[in-house]
Protein backbone atom coordinates (compact mmCIF):
# COMPACT_ATOMS: atom_id res chain seq x y z
CA UNK A 1 0.00 0.00 0.00
CA UNK A 2 1.30 3.18 -0.69
CA UNK A 3 0.38 6.57 1.34
CA UNK A 4 0.97 10.60 1.41
CA UNK A 5 0.38 12.38 4.30
CA UNK A 6 -0.07 15.92 4.41
CA UNK A 7 -1.65 19.20 5.64
CA UNK A 8 -3.55 19.85 3.10
CA UNK A 9 -4.49 16.10 3.10
CA UNK A 10 -3.96 12.28 2.93
CA UNK A 11 -3.85 9.78 -0.39
CA UNK A 12 -3.80 5.96 -0.10
CA UNK A 13 -3.71 3.28 -2.95
CA UNK A 14 -4.22 0.04 -1.63
CA UNK A 15 -3.55 -1.61 -5.66
CA UNK A 16 -7.73 -0.77 -6.74
CA UNK A 17 -8.66 2.39 -5.02
CA UNK A 18 -7.16 5.73 -4.77
CA UNK A 19 -8.68 6.85 -1.00
CA UNK A 20 -8.57 10.87 -0.69
CA UNK A 21 -9.23 12.24 2.80
CA UNK A 22 -9.11 16.39 2.73
CA UNK A 23 -6.72 17.97 5.02
CA UNK A 24 -7.76 20.43 7.54
CA UNK A 25 -5.14 22.71 6.89
CA UNK A 26 -7.10 26.40 6.25
CA UNK A 27 -6.16 26.46 2.50
CA UNK A 28 -8.20 23.61 2.11
CA UNK A 29 -11.44 24.47 0.27
CA UNK A 30 -14.93 24.63 1.45
CA UNK A 31 -16.02 21.70 -1.92
CA UNK A 32 -13.49 19.58 -0.45
CA UNK A 33 -13.99 19.74 3.27
CA UNK A 34 -18.29 19.39 2.60
CA UNK A 35 -17.39 16.10 0.00
CA UNK A 36 -15.61 14.25 2.70
CA UNK A 37 -13.78 11.32 1.44
CA UNK A 38 -13.50 10.25 -1.97
CA UNK A 39 -12.66 6.89 -3.18
CA UNK A 40 -11.40 6.52 -6.82
CA UNK A 41 -11.48 3.32 -8.59
CA UNK A 42 -8.77 2.43 -10.41
CA UNK A 43 -10.86 1.84 -13.56
CA UNK A 44 -11.78 5.65 -13.33
CA UNK A 45 -8.56 6.59 -13.79
CA UNK A 46 -6.82 7.80 -17.22
CA UNK A 47 -3.74 9.01 -15.16
CA UNK A 48 -1.65 10.72 -12.48
CA UNK A 49 1.16 13.06 -11.78
CA UNK A 50 3.47 14.72 -9.65
CA UNK A 51 4.57 18.20 -10.50
CA UNK A 52 7.69 19.56 -8.52
CA UNK A 53 7.87 22.98 -7.10
CA UNK A 54 10.40 25.29 -5.16
CA UNK A 55 8.47 25.29 -1.82
CA UNK A 56 5.48 22.77 -2.77
CA UNK A 57 5.01 20.48 -5.34
CA UNK A 58 1.66 19.06 -6.65
CA UNK A 59 0.10 15.26 -7.45
CA UNK A 60 -2.83 15.42 -9.28
CA UNK A 61 -5.19 12.37 -10.44
CA UNK A 62 -6.40 12.32 -14.28
CA UNK A 63 -9.84 10.83 -14.28
CA UNK A 64 -11.57 9.32 -17.67
CA UNK A 65 -13.68 11.80 -19.17
CA UNK A 66 -17.04 11.30 -18.28
CA UNK A 67 -16.30 9.41 -15.10
CA UNK A 68 -17.05 11.79 -12.47
CA UNK A 69 -20.31 13.77 -12.36
CA UNK A 70 -18.70 16.45 -10.17
CA UNK A 71 -15.85 17.03 -13.35
CA UNK A 72 -18.85 16.69 -15.92
CA UNK A 73 -20.79 19.51 -14.32
CA UNK A 74 -17.70 21.98 -13.97
CA UNK A 75 -15.78 21.13 -16.74
CA UNK A 76 -12.45 22.09 -15.39
CA UNK A 77 -13.75 25.33 -13.85
CA UNK A 78 -13.54 24.48 -9.92
CA UNK A 79 -10.69 26.53 -8.59
CA UNK A 80 -7.52 24.92 -7.27
CA UNK A 81 -8.49 24.97 -3.52
CA UNK A 82 -11.86 23.17 -4.24
CA UNK A 83 -10.50 20.53 -6.48
CA UNK A 84 -10.52 17.23 -4.96
CA UNK A 85 -8.32 15.89 -7.51
CA UNK A 86 -5.08 17.99 -6.48
CA UNK A 87 -2.74 17.77 -3.51
CA UNK A 88 -0.52 19.56 -2.55
CA UNK A 89 2.77 18.38 -1.15
CA UNK A 90 5.76 19.66 0.99
CA UNK A 91 9.41 18.91 -0.87
CA UNK A 92 10.84 17.11 1.83
CA UNK A 93 8.10 14.36 0.82
CA UNK A 94 8.77 14.53 -3.11
CA UNK A 95 10.05 10.78 -3.27
CA UNK A 96 7.07 9.85 -1.55
CA UNK A 97 4.52 11.21 -3.89
CA UNK A 98 6.93 9.65 -6.77
CA UNK A 99 6.70 6.42 -5.14
CA UNK A 100 2.43 6.82 -4.96
CA UNK A 101 2.36 8.16 -8.70
CA UNK A 102 4.73 4.91 -9.79
CA UNK A 103 2.26 2.56 -7.53
CA UNK A 104 -0.76 3.90 -9.47
CA UNK A 105 0.89 3.92 -13.00
CA UNK A 106 1.55 0.19 -12.46
CA UNK A 107 -1.17 -0.64 -11.60
CA UNK A 108 -3.00 0.94 -14.73
CA UNK A 109 -0.26 -0.76 -17.05
CA UNK A 110 -1.21 -4.55 -15.39
CA UNK A 111 -4.89 -3.93 -15.23
CA UNK A 112 -4.24 -2.42 -18.66
CA UNK A 113 -7.31 0.23 -17.88
CA UNK A 114 -8.65 2.05 -21.06
CA UNK A 115 -8.02 5.96 -20.45
CA UNK A 116 -10.63 6.76 -22.85
CA UNK A 117 -13.69 8.38 -22.06
CA UNK A 118 -16.76 6.68 -19.88
CA UNK A 119 -20.61 6.49 -21.17
CA UNK A 120 -21.61 5.99 -17.27
CA UNK A 121 -20.46 7.62 -14.12
CA UNK A 122 -17.70 5.38 -11.92
CA UNK A 123 -18.32 7.62 -8.54
CA UNK A 124 -20.99 7.91 -6.76
CA UNK A 125 -21.24 11.82 -6.69
CA UNK A 126 -21.90 14.06 -3.58
CA UNK A 127 -24.23 12.03 -0.79
CA UNK A 128 -28.31 13.69 -0.96
CA UNK A 129 -29.93 15.36 0.76
CA UNK A 130 -27.94 18.37 -0.26
CA UNK A 131 -29.11 21.99 0.71
CA UNK A 132 -26.84 24.73 -0.43
CA UNK A 133 -27.45 28.43 -0.03
CA UNK A 134 -25.56 31.03 -1.73
CA UNK A 135 -26.08 33.50 -4.26
CA UNK A 136 -29.94 34.72 -4.11
CA UNK A 137 -31.25 31.36 -3.13
CA UNK A 138 -31.09 28.05 -1.76
CA UNK A 139 -31.28 24.89 -3.47
CA UNK A 140 -32.28 21.45 -1.96
CA UNK A 141 -32.32 18.11 -3.41
CA UNK A 142 -33.25 15.35 -1.54
CA UNK A 143 -32.65 12.48 -4.80
CA UNK A 144 -35.89 13.20 -6.23
CA UNK A 145 -37.30 16.77 -5.84
CA UNK A 146 -35.32 19.67 -6.46
CA UNK A 147 -36.49 23.11 -4.33
CA UNK A 148 -35.39 26.97 -4.90
CA UNK A 149 -36.09 29.46 -2.59
CA UNK A 150 -34.96 33.23 -2.62
CA UNK A 151 -33.51 35.68 -0.09
CA UNK A 152 -33.23 39.54 0.42
CA UNK A 153 -30.88 39.70 -2.41
CA UNK A 154 -33.02 37.97 -5.24
CA UNK A 155 -34.70 40.26 -7.92
CA UNK A 156 -38.20 41.39 -7.05
CA UNK A 157 -38.84 40.08 -10.80
CA UNK A 158 -37.70 36.60 -9.64
CA UNK A 159 -38.89 36.70 -6.27
CA UNK A 160 -42.43 37.74 -6.34
CA UNK A 161 -42.95 34.14 -8.14
CA UNK A 162 -42.58 32.62 -5.03
CA UNK A 163 -40.53 29.34 -3.82
CA UNK A 164 -39.73 27.03 -7.55
CA UNK A 165 -40.25 22.96 -6.72
CA UNK A 166 -40.02 20.55 -9.49
CA UNK A 167 -39.40 17.09 -9.95
CA UNK A 168 -36.05 15.29 -10.89
CA UNK A 169 -37.97 13.58 -13.70
CA UNK A 170 -38.65 17.44 -14.93
CA UNK A 171 -35.42 18.31 -15.38
CA UNK A 172 -33.50 17.73 -18.68
CA UNK A 173 -30.20 19.25 -17.80
CA UNK A 174 -28.11 21.05 -15.21
CA UNK A 175 -25.54 23.42 -14.76
CA UNK A 176 -22.79 25.30 -12.37
CA UNK A 177 -20.04 28.23 -13.93
CA UNK A 178 -18.52 30.02 -11.00
CA UNK A 179 -17.95 33.87 -11.10
CA UNK A 180 -15.04 35.43 -12.81
CA UNK A 181 -14.40 38.86 -12.90
CA UNK A 182 -17.49 41.33 -12.57
CA UNK A 183 -19.73 38.54 -14.49
CA UNK A 184 -21.56 36.70 -11.72
CA UNK A 185 -22.09 33.06 -11.48
CA UNK A 186 -24.70 30.69 -11.66
CA UNK A 187 -26.21 27.01 -11.20
CA UNK A 188 -29.35 26.56 -13.22
CA UNK A 189 -32.02 24.05 -13.95
CA UNK A 190 -32.98 23.64 -17.95
CA UNK A 191 -37.03 21.92 -17.30
CA UNK A 192 -39.01 19.94 -19.76
CA UNK A 193 -40.55 22.35 -22.76
CA UNK A 194 -38.66 25.29 -21.94
CA UNK A 195 -37.55 27.89 -24.41
CA UNK A 196 -34.58 27.65 -26.32
CA UNK A 197 -33.31 30.40 -24.46
CA UNK A 198 -33.29 31.19 -20.99
CA UNK A 199 -33.25 34.68 -19.57
CA UNK A 200 -30.64 35.88 -17.01
CA UNK A 201 -29.83 34.04 -14.02
CA UNK A 202 -30.91 37.12 -12.05
CA UNK A 203 -34.36 36.86 -13.25
CA UNK A 204 -34.60 33.15 -13.82
CA UNK A 205 -36.70 31.33 -11.63
CA UNK A 206 -34.97 28.16 -12.54
CA UNK A 207 -31.50 29.55 -11.30
CA UNK A 208 -29.46 30.72 -8.63
CA UNK A 209 -27.56 33.68 -9.68
CA UNK A 210 -23.80 33.58 -7.70
CA UNK A 211 -21.82 36.24 -6.89
CA UNK A 212 -18.36 34.95 -6.13
CA UNK A 213 -18.19 34.34 -2.41
CA UNK A 214 -16.58 31.48 -0.37
CA UNK A 215 -20.19 29.13 -0.75
CA UNK A 216 -20.22 29.41 -4.44
CA UNK A 217 -18.27 25.91 -5.21
CA UNK A 218 -20.38 23.97 -2.77
CA UNK A 219 -23.80 24.88 -5.63
CA UNK A 220 -21.50 22.79 -7.93
CA UNK A 221 -22.11 19.87 -5.61
CA UNK A 222 -25.95 20.12 -5.93
CA UNK A 223 -24.93 19.84 -9.95
CA UNK A 224 -22.90 17.14 -9.60
CA UNK A 225 -26.11 15.17 -7.54
CA UNK A 226 -28.33 16.23 -10.02
CA UNK A 227 -26.13 15.34 -12.87
CA UNK A 228 -25.50 11.78 -11.65
CA UNK A 229 -28.96 11.09 -11.85
CA UNK A 230 -29.68 11.93 -15.73
CA UNK A 231 -28.77 10.32 -18.46
CA UNK A 232 -24.91 10.48 -18.59
CA UNK A 233 -24.53 12.85 -21.98
CA UNK A 234 -22.36 9.87 -23.43
CA UNK A 235 -24.67 7.14 -23.22
CA UNK A 236 -26.04 5.17 -25.94
CA UNK A 237 -29.19 6.56 -27.40
CA UNK A 238 -32.02 4.53 -27.05
CA UNK A 239 -32.41 2.26 -30.27
CA UNK A 240 -35.51 3.28 -32.22
CA UNK A 241 -38.90 1.19 -32.34
CA UNK A 242 -39.28 -0.51 -35.30
CA UNK A 243 -41.34 0.43 -37.70
CA UNK A 244 -44.44 -2.01 -37.81
CA UNK A 245 -44.15 -4.07 -40.82
CA UNK A 246 -47.19 -4.14 -42.90
CA UNK A 247 -48.74 -7.68 -43.70
CA UNK A 248 -47.88 -9.54 -46.92
CA UNK A 249 -50.79 -10.08 -49.72
CA UNK A 250 -51.13 -13.80 -49.02
CA UNK A 251 -51.79 -12.99 -44.89
CA UNK A 252 -54.94 -10.42 -45.40
CA UNK A 253 -58.02 -12.43 -44.51
CA UNK A 254 -60.06 -14.42 -46.17
CA UNK A 255 -62.83 -11.75 -47.80
CA UNK A 256 -59.68 -9.47 -49.13
CA UNK A 257 -58.87 -12.03 -52.04
CA UNK A 258 -62.05 -10.68 -53.66
CA UNK A 259 -61.60 -8.13 -56.18
CA UNK A 260 -64.15 -5.10 -56.45
CA UNK A 261 -67.05 -5.34 -58.91
CA UNK A 262 -65.84 -2.52 -60.63
CA UNK A 263 -62.53 -3.54 -61.59
CA UNK A 264 -61.60 -6.17 -64.67
CA UNK A 265 -61.18 -9.48 -63.87
CA UNK A 266 -58.00 -10.31 -63.91
CA UNK A 267 -57.98 -14.51 -64.82
CA UNK A 268 -54.42 -15.25 -64.29
CA UNK A 269 -54.34 -13.15 -61.10
CA UNK A 270 -57.44 -15.12 -59.87
CA UNK A 271 -55.57 -18.38 -60.55
CA UNK A 272 -52.31 -17.10 -58.64
CA UNK A 273 -54.31 -16.49 -55.21
CA UNK A 274 -55.84 -19.45 -55.82
CA UNK A 275 -52.06 -21.05 -55.58
CA UNK A 276 -51.31 -18.61 -52.85
CA UNK A 277 -54.64 -19.71 -50.96
CA UNK A 278 -53.85 -23.79 -51.27
CA UNK A 279 -50.25 -22.72 -49.77
CA UNK A 280 -51.63 -21.23 -46.74
CA UNK A 281 -53.75 -23.96 -46.21
CA UNK A 282 -51.83 -26.76 -46.28
CA UNK A 283 -49.18 -24.80 -43.97
CA UNK A 284 -52.19 -24.31 -41.53
CA UNK A 285 -52.13 -20.82 -41.42
CA UNK A 286 -56.28 -21.06 -42.83
CA UNK A 287 -58.78 -23.06 -41.58
CA UNK A 288 -60.73 -25.32 -43.95
CA UNK A 289 -63.33 -23.26 -43.64
CA UNK A 290 -61.82 -20.04 -44.24
CA UNK A 291 -60.36 -21.85 -47.51
CA UNK A 292 -63.45 -22.77 -48.41
CA UNK A 293 -65.24 -19.60 -48.37
CA UNK A 294 -61.99 -17.27 -49.77
CA UNK A 295 -61.83 -20.28 -52.73
CA UNK A 296 -65.68 -20.17 -53.28
CA UNK A 297 -65.51 -16.64 -53.71
CA UNK A 298 -62.47 -16.50 -56.29
CA UNK A 299 -63.75 -18.59 -58.72
CA UNK A 300 -67.21 -16.49 -58.04
CA UNK A 301 -64.56 -13.92 -60.19
CA UNK A 302 -64.04 -16.04 -63.02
Amino acid sequence: MAEIIQKDGTWTFDGDTVRIVPGRDKGVGLLRQTLGEVAVPLRALAGISYEPGRKAGRLRLRLRDGADPLLQVTAGRLPEASDPYRLSVDSDRAGVAEYLVDEVRNALLLEQVDPGSCDSYLLPGPAVPITVGAGDGTVAFDGDRVALDWNWTTEEAKRSGGPREFRLADVRAVEWYPSRGLENGWIRFTLAGAPAASPPPKYDPCAVELFGFKKDPLMALVAAAVALRLPHPAAPAAPPEPAPVPAPASALPAGDWTTSGADPVDHDALLRRLRELGELHQAGVLTTEEFATAKAAILGRF
